[in-house]
């Protein structure tokens, strides 16, 4: 059983104010993630490892290839599904973390953590986030104030706990632990364990090798995607 299967899955951008020029990114992307395993992607900077994650996540669409996403009891192919089954799959079956917070202004840290449980769901969705929120060290003294007035390594663990909080089964995390100290990397390591051990299948790029050996059990080298010019 697989969570996600990549098949020659390629990417290649369309400069449109240069005259069309199109640039290669990734291809012959192959890979598959079980339920429960982490599979890091290295490479140098460039490589095509978030551009991976974000055709994943349907923020890019991919040339050719599939990508298949267990959701409930079917695989659906993120490569050729349509908008609005892509936003049911972003709630429902694919979290992701990216390198940066983008949350609307004004909004309290524990709101934009809770919302990813959606708005229904707001008030549970406080009380759980307020529990990850002080795993990652945030002082509730902060949780009211929007997290635009917090430092970087604050904001990305307000953003890891707006990931993390949701039970779906798929993660993407895209330098989740960058601008952590190591004692909040190590909470973002044993929150991994345990999303691992709760059967998620995760896809992480990750440039710390302490952190890289501690969560991978497999380890995909990107440069065998590289496209050709």
């Amino acid at each position: 059983m697989v969570a996600l299967d990549i098949t020659d899955a390629a990417k290649t951008f369309t400069m449109h104010l240069r005259d069309g020029l199109r640039l290669p990114v990734v291809a012959g992307v192959n890979f598959s993630v079980a339920p429960g395993q982490c599979v890091v992607l290295a490479g140098p900077s460039g490589a095509g490892k978030s551009s991976i994650l974000k055709m994943i996540y349907g923020s890019y669409r991919c040339d050719q290839g599939r990508i298949l996403v267990c959701h409930g009891d079917a695989m659906v192919d993120v490569a050729t599904a349509p908008p609005r089954q892509i936003l049911a799959l972003r709630r429902q079956a694919i979290g992701y973390v990216s390198q940066f917070l983008r949350a609307v202004p004004r909004v309290p840290a524990i709101d934009v953590v809770a919302e990813a449980l959606g708005r229904a769901a707001i008030d549970d969705g406080r009380t759980r986030a307020g529990v990850l929120l002080r795993r990652l060290n945030i002082p509730e003294r902060l949780w009211g104030l929007p997290p635009a007035t917090f430092s970087g390594g604050e904001q990305q663990r307000v953003n890891i706990a707006r990931g993390f909080l949701p039970a779906l089964p798929i993660l993407l995390l895209d330098e989740p632990t960058a601008s952590l100290d190591s004692r909040n990397r190590d909470v973002v390591i044993d929150l991994i364990a345990e999303k691992k051990r709760d059967g998620v299948a995760i896809v992480a790029i990750i440039h710390d090798d302490d952190v890289r050996d501690a969560i991978a059990d497999r380890v995909i080298d990107v440069n065998q995607f590289a496209a050709a010019a």
